[in-house]
Parts: C-alpha cells; structure tokens; sequence
C-alpha cells in the first residue's frame, strides 16, 4: 500500500521543481541596460534641444523600464491577462496625459484667439 504524502515531502517537491532562468539572460539585460543608459546620457552630452531632446530621453527611459519589467520582474513568463493588468493602466494614464495636453493647448489657443492675451 502507497504511503501518503507528507506537507514536509510536498514542499521540498514544489520548491525543488521551479525553473531557473540562464544567467546569460540577465547580463544581457544588464548589457542592453547599460547601452541604453549610456545612450540616455549622450542625448545631454551631445547637446540635443526641444522635442528631440526630450524625445529620446523618454523613449530610452520607455526602454529600460520595459526590460526591467519583462525580465526582472518576470512579467515576460506571466499570463497574459496579469501582464494586461500591471500594463495597461499606466499605457492608460499615458493616453489621458496626451488628451490633457491636447486640451491644454485647445484652452490656450481660444484665450489668445478671443482675449488676445495668454495669461
């Protein structure tokens, strides 16, 4: 007759069976990182101005954080309806920034247009 399973046996059974990720992954990760960053810092050193400066910082800035998501954080391995859940959101809050400023701009055009002053 088969024994029955101890708590103490299935513990060391689930943490035993868990994946491991390679080590040359997250170098890799780290090396892009870096690339970025370095990147990041050329945009100042080289003297960019206005939107492409801002631009390019923001969009290195989207990079990076996105790797450390994916692979950092493990989201790459995730559900999709968990990464839709942490992702979506700030994608979100994003968009209703770009309409605000839209907004913004919509506002300040009618007050110069019919008050002739911005303030």
């Amino acid at each position: 007759m088969e024994q029955p399973v101890t708590h103490s046996e299935t513990q060391a059974l689930t943490h035993t069976d868990h994946q491991q990720h390679p080590i040359k992954l997250y170098l890799v990760v780290w090396g892009l990182l870096f690339v970025l960053s370095v990147c990041s810092y050329m945009v100042d050193y080289l003297g960019f101005q206005h939107y492409l400066r801002w631009g390019l910082i923001l969009l290195f800035m989207v990079l990076k954080a996105g790797l450390i998501v994916a692979i950092f954080m493990h989201m790459a391995w995730e559900r999709l309806a968990l990464v839709y859940a942490v992702i979506l959101p700030p994608v979100l809050v994003l968009v209703f920034v770009a309409l605000m400023t839209s907004e913004a701009h919509y506002t300040l055009f009618t007050r110069m247009t019919f008050f002739g002053t911005a303030q």
